[in-house]
């Protein structure tokens, strides 16, 4: 298996209902680990560049608002094979569709009130890794 490093954003409704320890916890009992932390306010200009393939929806206002309702926890994490594995076990996008076993099947609502956003691969890591952190954030040990 391949090391890799994804980015993982503890939304806001993961915040809000105190699972950030949970998630993290289960994530690591998989092996992975956390090279790279930190809480931070997304901005709009943040937010336009980092869902800019939906920014001219309708909807997008909705997330946007959404996502700066409460601080996220930024999470680079490492691997093997971590952005397949991390979205096998986080679920489906739409959280009702989500096993129950899985993170959004125990603990999102919906689409957006989804616990956790991850990479979808590796071009997408190393940007999204790029956008949340600077250089030096990320550690390798």
């Amino acid at each position: 298996m391949a090391q890799e490093t994804s980015l993982l954003l503890l939304k806001p409704d993961c915040v809000a209902q105190g699972l950030n320890g949970e998630v993290l916890r289960r994530l690591e009992g998989e092996g992975f680990r956390v090279c790279g932390i930190k809480m931070m306010q997304l901005t709009d200009a943040l937010l336009r560049d980092h869902y800019s393939h939906i920014a001219d929806k309708p909807f997008f206002p909705d997330v946007a608002g959404f996502m700066k309702s409460k601080p996220v926890i930024a999470v680079a994490l490492r691997g093997d094979s971590v952005i397949s594995r991390v979205r096998d076990l986080l679920g489906p996008t739409d959280s009702k569709a989500a096993p129950k076993g899985t993170i959004r099947g125990d603990y999102g609502s919906d689409k957006m009130t989804n616990v956790v956003h991850a990479s979808d691969s590796p071009e997408a890591a190393e940007v999204e890794l790029k956008r949340f952190f600077a250089e030096g954030e990320i550690f390798a040990y």
